[in-house]
């Protein structure tokens, strides 16, 4: 017999895969149920493995600026017809 130390195995290799990044409609869908509410925690917790914070400000932004839009739009149609 030899004097060598015996040696656990080595682990298994890792099953997680890096989660895939997740597309600009699914971005706009997390920032619109954010600003109305209405997230789900399963949602939620997908949602920041898959969104970059980047991609949310910028989405943020888009969305505020369309809702200004919305908003200054429609009270001059309503003070244009008074």
């Amino acid at each position: 017999m030899t004097d060598l130390p015996e040696r656990d195995p080595p682990p298994p290799p890792s099953r997680t895969e890096p989660a895939a990044a997740a597309g600009f409609l699914r971005v706009l869908a997390a920032v619109f149920a954010s600003f109305l509410g209405i997230r789900r925690k399963a949602a939620g917790e997908r949602d920041m493995v898959t969104i970059k914070p980047v991609h949310v400000i910028i989405a943020g932004l888009l969305g505020a600026a369309i809702f200004v839009a919305v908003l200054v739009a429609l009270v001059t149609m309503i003070t244009r017809k008074a």
